[in-house]
């Protein structure tokens, strides 16, 4: 059996989580390959939100198997807090996820140093959502990292070695801290944990896939956030892309199948860092507040701009994206026209349609205006009631990417979703 890959091709925010649920019915296991809980998926059916953060989307499909992969970083405190939140309300977890004893932890310590680095740089910050996944990742590279197998054996003597030596990191930084806190509820998030089934996960995914399982690989952030292809330094710390889903779950490059990617009908970023087709007047704002465009974990506004076609032919070519997925179509609704990048201008007033080095100084976006189509989309239930002039938005992106768009969402449930053909 092959493992399809799902995952986001711009800065983040797509809406894989909604994805991953409407996907899951056709896996038997979904399981997250990377990321920490600065990511949240939200999801919104029979009336109520939820927003997950390190757990796999499908875990609302009671009869699924949800993995978190060795990828992962997990902060058990707030996994504690995310799990039990969704145990309250009604959907039981401790027999349907399985988490791998090579995912690395997320310390206290790890929360703080991520607070210290970003405040030492200044003008420089990254946007951090300081929630402690770089300096784990940080750890993980330099061979000084805690893993969650470790909790099983001798935990209390590798924590206290690995807190000692943030601390010294910490003072040479002259930064003030008190974890105290933060460090009684971690520990009682590691006892939770424990309650969970550790597993050595690329075993049990491989064997799965012998046994003839089909298996969903959910990632996080977006493509453009990538620590070695997205937008550097203005990216998270792990591989977003494809190719991260065999690091962080320990499957073969060839069991990969189709790999479905997601983008928004416009564009989205958190945080600093460039953003070509990034809008600063009312349109940008109106996009914002039309999509809702605040982030599901930290509340943070959203950069909003037109679709970045350049970006994206990028993402879909490191990728080998063969289904493309796309989302908040609805929010273009009331535009007379909607404007797509198409190229880039460079200051020397160059125009290119690759993604180059740099983006970060003086790259202008070349647009292309279509027709908008003035229309609510999200009363649609068939492609059938597209309007024309939005068939015609989807043809031209087709026609610029080269890859089918499989699924339009045209609003935040699950039954806001259109399949424009069956495979």
């Amino acid at each position: 059996m092959k493992v399809d890959v799902l995952l986001g091709l711009q800065w983040g925010d797509e809406g894989k989580g909604k994805v991953v649920d409407v996907l899951t019915p056709n896996y038997d296991v979904v399981a997250r390959f990377q990321g920490g809980p600065n990511a949240g998926h939200t999801l919104e059916f029979g009336g109520e939100k939820y927003v997950l953060r390190s757990i796999p989307s499908g875990i609302f499909q009671g009869d699924k198997i949800n993995i978190i992969g060795n990828g992962v970083v997990l902060d058990p405190a707030l996994f504690m807090e995310e799990a039990k939140a969704l145990e309250a309300s009604g959907h039981p977890l401790k027999e349907r996820l399985l988490i791998s004893k090579k995912a690395h932890l997320i310390l206290p310590t790890h929360r703080i140093l991520d607070q210290a680095y970003e405040a030492a740089k200044g003008k420089k910050k990254v946007g951090t959502t300081g929630k402690g996944i770089g300096p784990t990742y940080t750890d993980k590279i330099s061979r000084n990292g805690l893993r969650v197998g470790d909790l099983l054996c001798n935990f209390e003597d590798k924590y206290a070695k690995a807190k000692a030596r943030h601390d010294q990191i910490l003072k040479s930084l002259n930064f003030e801290y008190d974890v105290t806190e933060i460090e009684k509820k971690w520990m009682e998030g590691v006892e939770y944990i424990k309650q969970f089934r550790l597993i050595d996960s690329e075993h049990v995914i491989n064997q799965l896939l012998k046994d003839g399982k089909t298996v969903l690989c959910e990632g996080a952030q977006g493509t453009m956030l990538d620590v070695d292809f997205g937008s550097y330094p203005f990216v998270t710390s792990s591989n977003t892309i494809c190719a991260g889903a065999c690091t962080g779950l320990g499957v073969a490059p060839r069991t990969i199948g189709d790999v479905f990617g997601i983008m928004k009908a416009y564009c989205t970023r958190v945080g600093a860092g460039p953003f070509p087709t990034e809008l600063f007047d009312e349109v940008g704002k109106k996009i914002r507040d039309l999509g809702h465009e605040y982030g599901a974990v930290t509340g943070r506004e959203r950069r909003c701009g037109w679709i970045d076609l350049v970006a994206l032919k990028y993402a879909i070519m490191i990728n080998g994206v063969t289904k493309l997925i796309m989302m908040k179509s609805d929010v273009l609704d009331n535009f007379d026209t909607v404007k797509a990048c198409v190229a880039y201008r460079l200051p020397n007033g160059e125009e290119i349609n690759y993604f180059p080095f740099d983006i970060e100084e003086g790259v202008e976006p070349v647009y292309v205006e279509l027709p908008g189509w003035k229309a609510d989309l999200s009363k649609i239930t068939s492609e059938d009631e597209f309007p024309e002039e939005f068939n015609n938005y989807i043809n031209f992106l087709e026609e610029e990417l080269e890859t089918p768009i499989k699924i339009i969402s045209v609003g935040p449930d699950r039954e806001q979703t259109i399949v424009r053909y069956q495979d």
